[in-house]
This record gives structure tokens, sequence and C-alpha cells, in this order.
């Protein structure tokens, strides 16, 4: 049985799931061109489209943005001192990891000052058209609002191995830990005392249970959704796995999740190592 063969077995309507390996070589099972809601993997996304004006000129990381004190560096990573609604601080800036949906509207609307553009046409145009993406569009809130496709989200893991939108350093930055060890809580496994989190990208770091694999390296980046929805990098074993469904993150994914991401990386390790294996 191939890694991803283990989908099938899924308690869900509808699932397509992927990887993407170093190499560019894609592997998919489902509808993997077929759009369905992203929930908060719009956030790695749209992230990574403030990377990209952020090395344009448009955005500065360490501009103010936000409550007091707190610039975009500070809504990014989730440190903000807002909650996951509202704008009233719950927190000081940088004292604790409060996953803040209102943070990314700020951004969205900090990105449409400064550019001039509302945030879903500066996101087609610096992601979608440049990485030639045919079901991914932002239609809503730059938080959770994009749809896109396995296909697509593989297009996008694979930038991440190899970035072209962005310079290697920008996204080796945005992918380490920003702001030291904040405690927080990772939405739906409660409290970590070390919280790690990037520009925009949720880090494995040494948080446990997680929703990746135990074989994914402490490296591996992502975002999942609320909608039944991953995408995650492991720049270590060089490998990116994406999976979207039409059933709410819940008990099952906790369980089904991780068995996918250990077969993903091992399959990708063992093709990896196949003599060979990069004139694929």
């Amino acid at each position: 049985m191939s890694a991803l063969d283990r989908v099938t077995a899924w308690p869900v309507s509808t699932v397509a799931a992927g990887y993407v390996d170093s190499y560019g070589e894609c592997r998919t099972i489902g509808p993997a061109a077929t759009p369905l809601p992203l929930a908060s993997v719009t956030k790695a996304l749209f992230a990574y489209v403030v990377l990209i004006a952020i090395e344009e000129g448009t955005l500065a990381l360490d501009q103010p943005a936000g409550p007091g004190g707190a610039t975009v560096r500070h809504l990014l990573s989730h440190s903000s001192g807002l909650p996951a609604e509202g704008a009233t601080p719950i927190s000081e800036v940088a004292r604790r990891r409060i996953y803040s949906n209102a943070g990314f509207e700020i951004l969205g609307r900090e990105l449409e000052t400064a550019s001039g553009l509302d945030p879903a046409t500066y996101f087609h145009e610096a992601l979608v058209a440049p990485l030639g993406l045919q079901a991914t569009a932002l239609a809503g809130s730059v938080a959770h609002g994009a749809r896109s496709s396995v296909d697509d989200l593989l297009k996008v893991a694979g930038e991440w191995l190899h970035p072209t939108l962005v310079a290697a350093e920008t996204l080796a930055a945005a992918t380490s830990p920003q702001l030291g060890d904040l405690p927080g809580v990772l939405p739906g496994y409660g409290r970590q005392e070390v919280n790690s989190w990037g520009l925009g990208f949720e880090l494995k770091g040494t948080k446990a249970p997680h929703w990746t694999g135990q074989a994914n390296s402490a490296a591996t980046f992502g975002h999942f959704g609320r909608a039944g929805t991953f995408v995650w990098v492991d720049p270590q074993h060089r490998v990116g796995c994406a999976v979207l469904t039409d059933r709410e993150f819940g008990s099952w994914a906790m369980r089904l999740w991780p068995e996918l991401s250990d077969a993903v990386v091992a399959e990708a390790t063992q093709a990896e190592s196949t003599p060979g294996a990069g004139s694929r």
C-alpha cells in the first residue's frame, strides 16, 4: 500500500491528498484538481504573500501595525496580544502566543493601504499568477477565506521547498521561531510551553502531540485548518504534503493525519535514497 492509499479509509465523504518531493515530482489521490475551502491554511498562503510584499518594499517587517507597540512581525507570529477575534488586546505585545484571526485581518488592511490593491488582487498577482495556480483564490478573509486544490497546494509546497518568489534567506527566516520561546495554545492541541511560530507558519518544533507525524523533523512548517485541511513542508526530509477534506477538524484528524504524515515521510525518504531517483 502506498502512503496516500491510507486516505481511502478515512471517515470523510471527500478527500484529496498528495505530496511533492525535492525533485518536484507529485503524487496525488482523490479529486486533486477540485477546489475546497482552506479555512486557516489560508494564513500560510497569505503570509507568503506578505513576505513577497516585504521583499518588494510594500511593507516592512518591523513597521508598526495593530495594537500599540506591535509590528507586522508580531501580527504574523501571533504575538501582538490580540485575541482570536476583536480589536482589544488581551496580553502585552510579545508576552504570549495567542492565535489571532484579528491580527491577520489587520495585515490585510495594512497591505491594502500600502499597495492600493485589495488583498484578493494582491494575493492573485503575487502568488496565484506567478505559480500558475488554477483553482486558488482569496474570496473573503485573509485569515480563512481562500479556496484551493491539492494540485495547487503542492505547487505552493514545491515553492517552499525551492523558493523563487522570495529569497531563500527570507523563507528560512520566516520558518524559524520568532520572538523567543513564547508559551501559548495551539488550537485543538492545548497549551504549549514553547508554542513555536514563524512569520505566519506554524512550526512543529518540540510540540507534542502535533498534527504532523513523529517522523516529521522539528523544522517542519505549515498550517492546518478547521475545514479538515493541512499543508506542511519538511525541509529536512525535502518533502511537502497537502490534504483537503469536507469534514471539520476533530479527533478523527488528530488520529489519522500523523499516520499519513509518517507514511509520506517514509515513502519520500525511501524514494530519495533510491539510485537514479533524481532522474524521474
